[in-house]
């Protein structure tokens, strides 16, 4: 097990506990929204309509609801999580909501997944695998795990927000703290404020090297502003900022 592996496992099991209500908020959402600022299913289409008869798995399920939503949809799901607390609040939760016989729910790192090859339809993460697992690992096994024509879809920080935060970890601002060139992780365990866990991202180049090596060729790719009424934002992107500069990535991956 590579060493950033254990960090964010411990990391996330720490903070299982905070993320339980945001859990149980979405688990109950009639239609799915995604990332910081909740935006629409609608206008987003991350996930297949009718997912009837489908294969599919969630890369760092956290507490499942992205899985459940898949489920809701009629598609048989497995869930993988390094974290067992995160775990914990996952069956809790598919349990309260009905959906324990269609999820499957593995706790395993999502780097390498005891699934055989081509055995999903689609594939997504959001935040999970997304950035917290290194892209060179995670990325080609789960093209590994999808038939060829499956879909992969992920959502997560956009590089921008890790070439803009300063070293001690304060807000994003407009000044670029950390070169472009050779862009990979951010260690985020001894900054001095919110430390956290080891996170992983790509140069737009690389992204698309990377896809180009694993058989995946690009669908969509969406870069996820604020909304310019929006007056919130996560303690670490300003909303002044998020309106100028994306704060979030999604990308749409098909396998050849």
């Amino acid at each position: 097990m590579q060493p950033y592996v254990a960090i964010n496992r411990d990391y996330w099991n720490k903070m299982a506990p905070d993320w339980a209500a945001s859990g149980a908020r979405n688990w109950a959402l009639a239609a799915p929204d995604w990332g910081e600022w909740f935006f629409p299913e609608a206008d987003l289409g991350l996930l297949p309509a009718d997912m009837t008869g489908m294969a599919a798995i969630e890369l760092g399920c956290g507490t499942g609801y992205v899985s459940g939503w898949m489920a809701r949809r009629g598609a048989r799901v497995t869930a993988i999580d390094i974290a067992a607390e995160q775990l914990a609040t996952a069956r809790r939760l598919a349990a309260e909501h009905g959906q324990t016989d269609a999820i499957t729910f593995i706790e395993g790192n999502a780097e390498s997944v005891a699934c055989p090859d081509a055995s999903f339809d689609f594939a997504i993460s959001e935040y999970g695998a997304a950035i917290w697992c290194d892209p060179a690992l995670w990325i080609p096994e789960a093209a590994r795990l999808l038939r060829p024509g499956g879909r992969l879809a992920f959502l997560g920080s956009h590089p921008f927000v890790l070439l803009t935060t300063p070293p001690n970890g304060a807000p994003c601002a407009p000044v670029l703290h950390r070169p472009y060139r050779g862009l990979s992780r951010a260690d985020w365990t001894e900054v001095e404020i919110e430390p956290g866990g080891i996170e992983f991202n790509l140069t737009f180049q690389g992204w698309l090297d990377l896809f180009r090596r694993t058989g995946l060729s690009v669908c969509d790719y969406r870069e996820l502003y604020a909304p310019l009424d929006a007056t919130t934002a996560p303690v670490h992107i300003p909303v002044d900022w998020a309106k100028a500069w994306p704060a979030e990535q999604v990308w749409v991956l098909e396998k050849r």
